[in-house]
């Protein structure tokens, strides 16, 4: 393949490091799987990989951390997974990439697991467009409000000409606000040649990733920069970053649904998942939460303190409030799950009712159908689940037990009370309770019977 054909139609690949301890996270859980909006943070910088087309994509893990191996496998296959061991420096972890893309002629992009808000359109530029010049490498910096400890990112003119880190900096450069990502850029052959020059005489012995601009500039390779937002390269290496991220992921989602046509009268409140799908004419009340899976069509109203995930409801729905949709619930049309109402792995016809106080799991409501009050349906014998279904226009009596498997037809009612183990046919009417008896004077000669006893022993 020629290297100097126009970058923007190259074949891409993606480097991303994920071989991090994450000490202080201070978490059994790695943190490169530390979740932002509902999805580990190495997913988001997968997902970003994948949008851009990349073809290869190559996710460098460390021993220590088998789960993190584990979770690339499960998703990209063995062949995403390069390791480092140990870990000595970010070049050292790049060049462990290598070998897996062996045979790759094209652009390759080093992005990292824990930098979860970059996106596609983020590291798109490092690849240039038909009028991007010659090969060479291309850095993503950014405007830092508090350039802090940021490695500084040295111009002349457009051309990058060094990165210096901030504890090696004079006062001149440690003046300067663009500062170093870390993403960077490269025709691969051009990548892995200057790497295998890099070397570790530094007081930390480690081989950094940052060296290759020198080294580039020195055999007259370009090197440029390229800018995106702060908060979409910002890394995660704590608790409290984590929750800076989630914080900013939550902005950009509201802002999204917002400008969508979605209503929000306390939009802060409302919390979203990476893939929540919301349409326009919705109403969001208060409180509200919808875990990963979520879709909400338009014209559906959400009442406060709701939680909604791996759920579907239709258009004129009604959820909520204090209403929990469990995954596989689908609610049609105009159908209404109320208060403290939890609903898993079942569907709801068009208008069908359950509007407080029950539990339905594993079955079907057909339309029209009403649920009452403290209805539950008994999918679980210990061992299995199984299945109800309530057929359309059904009855169903407040405080009544469906153990499952068991069928109720279209038109029947169930009386209040009554536990149900066989299926009702269509039209009947079934009533599985004791029968109500009275005891004439009872009541009131105990009560006469134990007041008095009581009154004995004061």
């Amino acid at each position: 393949m020629d290297r100097f054909m126009t970058r923007a139609h190259r074949p891409r690949a993606a480097i991303i490091l994920a071989a991090g301890q994450g000490t202080r996270m201070k978490s059994p859980l790695p943190k490169v799987l530390h979740p932002v909006g509902g999805r580990a943070m190495l997913d988001h910088a997968i997902d970003a990989a994948e949008a851009l087309g990349c073809e290869r994509i190559v996710v460098v893990v460390g021993d220590h951390s088998p789960s993190v191996r584990a979770h690339v496998v499960k998703r990209l296959g063995e062949a995403a997974i390069a390791v480092q061991d140990p870990p000595i420096g970010t070049g050292h972890a790049v060049r462990a990439a290598e070998a897996a893309l062996a045979g790759f002629e094209g652009d390759v992009v080093v992005t990292y697991g824990d930098v979860p808000l970059l996106t596609a359109a983020d590291i798109e530029p490092v690849f240039g467009g038909p009028d991007a010049g010659e090969d060479g490498i291309t850095v993503i910096g950014f405007e830092a409000r508090d350039p802090g400890a940021y490695g500084r990112l040295v111009m002349k003119g457009d051309t990058l000409a060094a990165i210096t880190e901030a504890k090696e900096a004079s006062a001149e450069v440690l003046a300067l606000t663009l500062c170093n990502s870390g993403v960077m850029a490269a025709p691969a052959a051009l990548l892995f040649e200057l790497l295998a020059e890099v070397r570790n005489d530094n007081a930390k012995g480690e081989y950094y990733l940052t060296d290759v601009v020198e080294l580039a500039r020195r055999r007259g390779a370009a090197t440029r920069v390229v800018h995106a937002p702060e908060d979409a390269v910002m890394g995660v290496n704590a608790q409290a970053e984590l929750a800076v991220a989630e914080a900013l992921f939550q902005t950009v989602q509201r802002e999204t649904f917002l400008a969508a046509g979605v209503t929000m009268s306390a939009p802060d409140t409302v919390h979203f998942s990476y893939d929540t799908q919301i349409g326009g004419g919705t109403t969001i009340e208060p409180y509200v939460v919808f875990g990963p899976g979520a879709k909400i069509a338009g014209g559906a109203r959400i009442r406060a303190f709701s939680h909604i995930e791996g759920a579907t409801v239709a258009a004129g729905a009604e959820v909520g409030p204090y209403a929990r949709l469990r995954p596989g619930a689908d609610l049609g049309e105009n159908a209404k799950v109320g208060n403290f109402v939890e609903v898993k792995n079942v569907k709801m016809g068009a208008g069908a009712k359950a509007n407080h106080l029950a539990y339905l799991g594993d079955g079907e409501v057909g339309a029209g159908a009403n649920i009452g009050a403290g209805t539950i349906f008994c999918n679980y014998d210990g061992f299995f689940k199984h299945r109800t279904t309530v057929g359309e226009g059904a009855f169903i009596g407040s405080n009544s037990a469906l153990v499952a498997p068991v069928t109720i037809g279209a038109g029947a009612m169930v009386g209040s009370g009554s536990v149900i183990t066989k299926n009702v046919d269509a039209g009947d009417l079934a009533l599985g309770r004791g029968e109500q008896t009275a005891k004439p004077g009872w009541a009131r000669r105990f009560m006469d019977s134990m007041r008095a006893k009581k009154a004995a022993k004061q």
